[in-house]
């Protein structure tokens, strides 16, 4: 059985508050998301994060496939971090966390993300050119938004994804 990690960090020049405001509305996941993948939330987005909050969404990733994926919120500390887990949809495990932390001059976002891609050794002969280079995508297009929205951190840290 093997599990994949994806680590990213990303520096943006806002405060601790404004970051977790943003952060911490589902509704929000939407905008981060390219549109191609036609990303659209079901339900659970009607109030910010909370342990235990249950978000459905259908999401397009390849080939025009719907698919639904459920999370779960499981862990909430104000300001801090959040970890959602999927309870259905196109894994086979993902367990997201995502820390927040004041740094000089703005704010650093870290995101760990380990998962399992499903279908066994068929799933991970394909994980190298399908499911890996998807998920650089989506978080080079989350970088960037991001960016747009903020503006660019001005100190010699900068975005890092890693995928392990």
């Amino acid at each position: 059985m093997k599990i994949y990690t994806l680590k990213a960090k990303q520096n943006l020049p806002i405060s601790l508050q404004e970051a977790w405001d943003f952060l911490s509305d589902p509704r929000n996941l939407k905008t981060i998301t390219p549109d191609y993948m036609g990303f659209k939330i079901l339900s659970g987005a009607d109030r910010k994060m909370y342990p235990g909050q249950i978000i459905q969404y259908i999401v397009t990733p390849v080939a025009g496939i719907k698919t639904k994926w459920v999370t779960e919120i499981t862990h909430a500390v104000d300001k801090e971090y959040f970890v959602d887990e999927q309870r259905f949809g196109p894994y086979a495990l993902w367990h997201h966390k995502h820390f927040i932390k004041e740094i000089p001059g703005g704010v650093e976002m870290e995101d760990v993300i380990d998962y399992k891609v499903p279908f066994g050794i068929l799933g991970q002969l394909v994980h190298p050119f399908l499911v890996k280079p998807k998920l650089k995508e989506i978080f080079d297009y989350r970088e960037k938004k991001l960016i747009e929205m903020f503006g660019v951190f001005n100190h010699s840290t900068e975005k890092q994804t890693e995928l392990v």
